[in-house]
């Protein structure tokens, strides 16, 4: 079963508090751009914070049957970037997060805070 942009990035947001990110948020990309229909942005407060979330993500998406396409920052771990094609992820430290701004930069985005 494939999961819809929807879906995938809903079970982003819930691996990434699984690990507790912080400040969790699905931008809706759709209409702003081509080559994604959702980021979903958080931040943690360590490197090994920010792996433990980038592990959590890929293998929840792994057991749903959605592999990634690419990864970015791993060894550095200030800014990982996963990309499961319709749905991007963006995991940062908290101060790489306000530099990069991306919140504001795709400030049209329709933004849902993820609680869970």
């Amino acid at each position: 079963m494939t999961l819809t942009a929807e879906e995938k990035s809903k079970l982003i947001a819930k691996a990434a508090s699984d690990k507790k990110a912080l400040d969790i948020v699905i931008m809706n990309m759709h209409d702003l751009t081509t080559t994604t229909d959702y980021f979903v942005v958080c931040s943690a407060t360590s490197s090994t914070q920010i792996r433990a979330i980038a592990d959590n993500i890929e293998e929840e998406m792994s057991n749903a049957g959605e592999e990634f396409l690419h990864k970015e920052g791993y060894r550095n771990a200030e800014w990982i970037l996963l990309d499961f094609g319709n749905c991007i992820v963006h995991v940062f430290t908290e101060e790489a997060r306000r530099f990069y701004g991306l919140e504001s930069l795709w400030g049209e985005a329709p933004i849902e805070h993820y609680e869970d």
